[in-house]
């Protein structure tokens, strides 16, 4: 077995359901599956989610604010007002204040724009700032992506003569600042029927008010800043990335055009994807290491020179900050591990340190999130302010807002929503604050939300899978945060080839493989960061793989592909360590090393117990006792006991890695150790030493023969070494056989070994052979032998799973 690194949730559809649906969209059965598997159950919803437009926009001046908002502005457009654009150094922030320079631009406005320094002044508007506006001659503030916490800022800028429109996204407080005017789509009383806008989603309906229809030239910005900030991309949002994305693939904006260039995509085929992974990073790295002011000239500047060497240097300080993300999350993962040591891990996890960079601690924080699953608090702190500041992230049924504000009073400042949120708080705090949150996490967690859940779409066979299928998946496309990219189950699959790749061998390749002969179906599969996956997979397993679809381009080829999300082994699995002996050593110290990389629970599964059949072997305590449990058996009933103090702390039933390393006197023995083991997920076969190497099991002619012949000697008796040479050249077998006949007639009682010859027994009890010991030891041998060693690693396989199965028949519970 091999437990997979999380739960697998796999959606249930009706096949009847998505029949219909198919053929009333005119759509595949497959696609039909997935749009219902995702809430789309009737013609109407499916063929919106498809094919609907702007059918999803909704009228701006359902936003609460909204009309005073433009009122406002227009009257600032009319006298000549100077406005000032007030953002956040985020993607979000910079895609919203890019969207209002864009929109200020062709409204003819004065304007400029501010965006605060992440280091020096923080998240969201401070006095000082407003005190700068003020000096500069700014009458009107707008707010993008940020505003809805400024209460006290708010109240300065009024108090200065600054009228500030708020248009924001994130949870609004319990007190609203007192602005001219607050957009917000979450506000309280707001009946704007989306929600789940971004903060340049906001701002996108606030230009949409402005100028009296759908601004399309806009929403290339709005697809960045949605996507980047992990919106849903699902309603209005879909329907602005999809559009955006689509305006991005033949985009006019010189610094788009460059971001694309240095991020190596290819502009005819940006997606969702592209924005994620490599657009919002390099615009976000502007903003963690140095200013977002550099992202903001790149989106807006009318020179391609300019943008070129302006997304050349975004890029160069992304590669800086994935330097420092390293080195970060090497120094947690050290103190994580400490913390292992010294008592076991909380539920929630809160690390804080001088040195660390508060502008890329949030990715730390996604990454040991990821790593542990638990709510995950980093914080830098300030030396000569002893001031935290920190960024959070956090699992399922765990709300990071709710929980701070059940601390409030411990903090200067924070702000966020259920999976993310950011904090500022004295250094002497901390012990309070981790203390508070793991009351609240021991409250509204149970143990299971301590393990990952993964959605799959629905089961998939190898052979349904090709470049057409997914070219149809791409219609339910943008995907992104709720609107997943289709995830797939592919069951009882095996392995043609298994292998690592990439510079430093961290990713895995393999050539998946179902059903036999010319009927056989093959598939590659690629899985990032999964090598440490390859030592627990025996080429002889039949896994379960959850992932993803997609298309490998090579050379002109495009060939269909698997990206692995995660793997499981539903099965006990076999290694077969036969003929290594002389590497056992090595192989042990390499297993005693390994933790299982794709389940935290079952760390210290690597630490393997030896089995010896027989314990008084001087090798097995020269090579195994003092550093692995062992224990010793019977070799022929298979009961054991534990031979030092490491298989005494734990019992045999517990240990998930077995290794075999010598061989039974019969089977049976061994059957008894498999039910004895009843935890056991992988065996490791050695069976060490030479087999008896006694030759076939004679059949009942030949001892028919034998037995025909002594008879004939009568009272006579003649030396054992004359009748195993006669009835040798006789029969054909040889000597030894000749004489393991004997033996087992003289066991049964019909023949008499006497100082001078054997002779026969007059009126011999009738008795079967197998009554012999010698005989069922024979027997036995030739049994082990032909099962244990000469057999295939597949047919040892198969032999010790079929036993698994016959004396655990709750077996499918623990899978």
């Amino acid at each position: 077995m091999l437990q997979s690194r999380a739960r697998w949730k796999i959606s249930e559809t009706d096949s009847k359901q998505a029949e219909e649906l198919a053929g009333q969209l005119e759509i595949s059965p497959l696609l039909a599956h997935l749009l219902i598997s995702r809430g789309m159950t009737d013609q109407e919803h499916a063929a919106a989610f498809l094919f609907g437009g702007t059918d999803h926009i909704h009228d701006p001046f359902l936003l609460d604010g909204m009309e005073q908002a433009v009122v406002r502005i227009r009257q600032a457009l009319e006298r000549g007002e100077k406005i000032r654009i007030y953002g956040d150094y985020d993607a979000d922030g910079v895609s919203s204040t890019t969207l209002m320079v864009h929109l200020l631009r062709t409204l003819d406005a004065s304007f400029d724009y501010y965006i605060p320094h992440r280091v020096h002044e923080g998240y969201g508007m401070n006095k000082p700032a407003v005190d700068l506006a003020k000096q500069e001659g700014i009458s009107l503030i707008i707010t993008v992506d940020t505003g809805i916490s400024a209460v006290e800022e708010i109240a300065y800028a009024s108090e200065l003569g600054i009228d500030v429109i708020v248009t924001d996204h994130h949870e609004p407080p319990e007190v609203l600042p007192e602005a001219y005017s607050v957009i917000n789509p979450k506000k309280p009383g707001c009946p704007y029927p989306f929600k789940q806008l971004a903060g340049v989603g906001v701002a996108l309906k606030l230009a949409q008010a402005l100028l009296g229809r759908w601004p399309e030239e806009l929403l290339e910005f709005a697809a960045i800043g949605t996507v980047a900030d992990l919106m849903p991309l699902l309603g209005e949002n879909r329907a602005i990335v999809k559009q955006g994305i689509k305006r991005m693939q033949s985009s006019a904006n010189w610094g788009i055009r460059a971001l694309l260039d240095v991020s190596g995509v290819q502009m005819k085929d940006v997606n969702a994807t592209h924005i994620g992974f490599s657009l919002a990073p390099r615009i976000n790295a502007s903003g963690r290491l140095n200013n977002a002011d550099d992202a903001v000239r790149l989106l807006i500047t009318d020179s391609e020179q300019e943008a070129e060497h302006l997304a050349y240097d975004l890029d160069s300080l992304n590669k800086e900050r994935q330097r420092i993300v390293d080195d970060m999350t090497r120094q947690a993962m050290s103190m994580m591990e400490e913390r292992k040591a010294s008592g076991g891990l909380n539920k929630v996890i809160v690390l804080a340190h001088e040195d660390w960079n508060v502008g890329v601690i949030g990715i730390v924080a996604s990454k040991l999130m990821d790593r542990f699953y638990r709510p995950t608090l980093i914080l830098g702190i300030d030396k000569e302010t002893g001031l935290a500041k920190g960024s959070a992230r956090s699992i399922a049924g765990f709300d990071l807002y709710q929980a701070l504000s059940h601390c409030h009073d411990l903090m200067e400042h924070f702000g966020g929503h259920q999976a993310a949120a950011g904090m500022t708080l004295s250094k002497d705090h901390l012990p309070e604050l981790e203390r508070r949150l793991n009351v609240l996490a021991e409250e509204w967690l149970k143990p299971g939300d301590f393990i990952p859940l993964l959605h799959a779409d629905m089961e998939c066979a190898l052979d349904e899978v090709g470049v057409e299928t997914i070219r149809q998946l791409e219609q339910l496309g943008p995907f992104g945060m709720g609107n997943p990219q289709p995830k797939f189950v592919f069951t009882n699959i095996r392995c043609q080839e298994l292998r690592t790749i990439g510079k430093e061998q961290q990713h895995v390749k393999m050539t998946l493989i179902k059903g036999g002969g010319e009927a056989a179906a093959t598939l590659d599969a690629v899985g990032f960061n999964k090598s440490a996956a390859l030592p627990w997979i025996s080429p002889s397993a039949s896994m379960d793989i959850l992932g993803e679809l997609s298309i490998n381009e090579w050379n002109g080829v495009r060939k269909p592909q698997i990206m692995i999300q995660d793997i499981r082994v539903p099965h006990v699995q076999l290694f077969d360590w036969r003929g290594a002996s002389s590497k056992l050593e090595f192989k042990l110290r390499e297993l005693n090393s390994r933790v299982s990389p794709l389940a935290e629970a079952e760390e210290g599964s690597g630490q393997p117990a030896v089995i010896t059949f027989h314990p008084e072997d001087k090798q097995v305590r020269m090579k195994f006792m003092n550093t692995y449990p062992v224990w010793g058996m019977d070799p022929a009933t298979g009961q054991g006991s534990p031979l030092n103090e490491p298989a005494r702390r734990k019992p045999l039933s517990a240990v998930k890695d077995l290794v075999l390393y010598d061989l039974p006197a019969q089977l049976g023995a061994l059957e008894q150790v498999i039910v004895s083991a009843s935890g056991a997920e992988r065996w490791y076969a050695v069976f060490s030493g030479s087999p008896a190497n006694q030759g076939p099991l004679p059949n009942r002619d030949i001892f028919k023969t034998v037995y025909g012949a002594v008879l004939k000697l009568g009272d006579q008796a003649f030396p054992a070494s004359y009748i195993t040479e006669a009835l040798s050249r006789r029969s054909g077998q040889s000597q030894q056989l000749i004489q393991f006949i004997l033996d087992v007639f003289e066991e049964l009682g019909f023949i008499q070994r006497r100082p001078e010859g054997y002779r026969a027994v007059s009126n011999p009890a009738k008795k079967d052979l197998t009554a012999s010991r010698l005989y069922r030891q024979r027997q036995h041998s030739l049994d082990v032998e032909q099962t244990l060693v000469y057999s295939s690693a597949q047919e040892l396989h198969e032999w010790i799973s079929g036993k698994h199965k016959q004396m655990k028949p709750s077996l499918e519970e623990i899978i």
